[in-house]
């Protein structure tokens, strides 16, 4: 049988993001009391407790600091084999993202990658990340 992929809901918090993705844009918050990038979205600064976070363009090219090549799948609608990575962002923040592009035996650490944005049915465009 299949299955439809499980698609994110956007909530009030993350909604800047979600619409930033549409417009082909990478936004990452970031806390004007420490001025440190927060990725996943946060009510509060998980660095200082600041509770002003404002959402900010980020230059979308990073490297790969590890990943996981899935095997199995988990949820409807992954199919394996795919890589999720946390990927370095030299804005001093690690995203999380599938990398696409390749083949997963291609995937290494160190591994220079730019932002691309896929289009998830149901939903709209997510950021996965492709060899640069």
């Amino acid at each position: 049988m299949d299955h439809p992929r499980p698609v994110p809901v956007p909530a009030p918090l993350t909604e800047p993001y979600w619409t930033a993705c549409r417009r082909g844009e990478l936004v990452l918050q970031r806390c004007s009391g420490c001025a440190r990038f927060v990725h996943f979205p946060e009510a509060t600064c998980p660095f200082c407790g600041g509770d002003r976070l404002s959402y900010e363009t980020v230059g979308g090219r990073g490297t790969v600091h590890t990943f996981s090549v899935v095997h199995r799948s988990f949820l409807p609608g992954f199919e394996p084999p795919y890589v999720v990575a946390w990927v370095d962002l030299p804005e001093g923040v690690r995203v999380f993202g599938d990398v696409t592009g390749c083949v997963p035996e291609d995937v290494r650490i160190g591994m220079p990658v730019g932002v691309h944005f896929t289009e998830l049915d149901g939903f709209g465009p997510i950021p996965t990340w492709r060899p640069a």
